[in-house]
């Protein structure tokens, strides 16, 4: 049993949805706006969120990037009635692990709320460790922060959790495929060219030269690994 959280405005789509994974045997709370529905969703205490996109109050955008924010957090199914690549992505981007469109059948909700939860109940949790500083470069994991010389840089979610996932084991040479695994799940269907697309993003944040990193290096032909500021 998993504890849900379903944030959607309309009542009847909410309804269905909590009847339906309440079958399944999760307990499910269901609030109707974006105010309540990150305040439910920053106290903690789920396991998975289902999330409509369009809110009142706050937008569900909103609410994943704000909860990103936090040490530990629960996985996010987004709910949109909008199609568009560009909403997807950013959902993405911001952190949510799934995304599914309106209309969606009940049957094809639960089977991607199981899917998530195969993953683990929580995304990545932070190692109690203070900060990691290389050079200019300083990430605090628990506060999910990143400094570069003495600045703060605004990263995705994504993002800091592939600098992370890096910079505590430099020298180690991961292939793009593991990253996909450490930073996206097991059960991510993306491609390994994401891998590369938050690379150059996060070079563009960090490095001194996005043109000669120094820190997120490219190792030709197998993948990336944390060269720790050392030109």
């Amino acid at each position: 049993m998993a504890r849900i959280l379903i944030v959607e405005d309309d009542r009847e789509i909410a309804a269905l949805a909590a009847a339906q994974l309440e079958r399944a045997g999760h307990a499910v709370h269901v609030v109707h706006d974006g105010e309540a529905g990150l305040r439910e969703a920053l106290e903690g205490g789920h396991d998975l969120l289902v999330l409509d996109v369009m809110l009142p109050g706050v937008s569900g955008f909103e609410i994943v990037e704000r909860l990103r924010r936090q040490p530990g957090y629960p996985r996010v199914l987004m709910l949109t009635a909008r199609a568009e690549e560009v909403d997807r992505v950013l959902g993405l981007e911001l952190g949510a692990d799934d995304y599914l469109t309106k209309p969606f059948s009940l049957r094809e909700l639960e089977a991607r709320v199981r899917a998530l939860l195969r993953r683990g109940v929580l995304g990545p949790v932070p190692e109690p460790v203070g900060p990691l500083v290389f050079g200019a470069l300083e990430i605090d994991p628990a506060a999910r922060r990143v400094r570069v010389g003495g600045r703060a840089v605004n990263l995705t979610a994504r993002e800091f959790d592939l600098l992370y996932e890096l910079a505590r084991h430099p020298g180690r040479v991961y292939t793009r495929a593991e990253l996909l695994e450490r930073v996206w799940g097991a059960g991510f269907e993306g491609y390994e060219h994401t891998v590369n697309s938050h690379i150059n993003r996060l070079r563009a944040k960090i490095e001194p030269d996005a043109r000669r990193p120094v820190y997120v290096e490219t190792v030709w032909g197998v993948g990336y690994r944390f060269g720790g500021g050392e030109a």
